[in-house]
């Protein structure tokens, strides 16, 4: 019989886009598997008059309250109210705000949405999207040395989503399936300047992901090939004898989330430099 889960209500006040906190949020809950969160999310929350309706919601639905809030006074306000209804609430940069304080010998600017700001470093990510996104499954193949790390890896690896996540980091990530048979581009081989890195993952890994996948109606597709075991396998096989050969470092997904990967290839890069 399986074990009931205990739901309870997470309420998440932002005065920017709630990223952080949400991300906050999600790694705590997930440490108590016998419970899940019901999530409300209220972002850009600057002033009273915004705050006023979210600490009625609150109230209809207690649970806990984590909120990422530089305005000292609605701060103040969510932590009274809360206390009032007898319910536990963090301001959950405070405690990272006053080590960085004590630590640097100064006081925060309290900037609302700081991280957020339009400077190098986000004009940086957004250029690293575009050369992803152009440059994913094999597309623009002759300007591989433009790219920070250019993944490989047979179908149904995570390359695409970890490219992505990689370009949120700013990182300009290119990918292209390894086909059984068909030879790499020149372009991969000439390229020096980005970390190459081979995706894998077992095979009954890749055979469920495959299943799984929602096709559309291609002329001969065989399915019951793309799913074997056997034949994945050999995919697979083949895929590290690649690597092997031109010294690529290898990655096993098969029981990583995509933000383990993309970590475990920036740390390559560091390792590398």
């Amino acid at each position: 019989m399986e074990n009931k889960k205990l739901f309870f209500h997470l309420h998440l006040i932002s005065d920017s886009t709630g990223e952080t906190l949400i991300s906050a949020g999600r790694a705590a809950a997930a440490q108590f598997q016998s419970s899940a969160a019901i999530e409300h999310v209220y972002p850009l929350i600057r002033t009273r008059r915004q705050l006023e309706p979210v600490l009625e919601a609150i109230d209809q639905k207690p649970g806990i309250v984590l909120y990422t809030v530089v305005d000292r006074e609605l701060a103040d306000l969510i932590d009274e109210r809360c206390k009032a209804m007898s319910v536990p609430s963090v301001n959950v940069l405070e405690p990272v705000m006053v080590t960085f304080q004590t630590y640097l010998g100064a006081p925060s600017k309290r900037r609302v949405g700081a991280q957020h700001a339009l400077n190098s470093e986000y004009f940086a990510r957004i250029e690293a999207l575009n050369y992803t996104m152009d440059h994913d499954d094999g597309q623009m193949s002759d300007d591989y040395e433009e790219a920070d790390v250019l993944i490989i890896g047979i179908s149904r690896t995570s390359k695409t989503p970890t490219s992505i996540y990689l370009a949120n980091r700013g990182i300009k990530t290119a990918n292209l399936p390894i086909i059984e048979g068909v030879p790499l581009p020149a372009s991969v081989l000439e390229a020096k300047r980005p970390l190459i890195v081979g995706l894998i993952a077992t095979s009954d890994r890749i055979s469920q992901v495959r299943e799984n996948r929602e096709l559309g109606a291609t002329g001969g597709f065989d399915k019951s090939h793309y799913t074997d075991r056997a034949t994945i396998a050999e995919e697979l096989k083949y895929a590290r004898a690649l690597c092997a050969r031109y010294n690529w470092p290898i990655i096993d997904v098969t029981r990583r989330s995509i933000e383990e990967t993309a970590a475990a290839i920036v740390a390559l890069r560091l390792k590398l430099r």
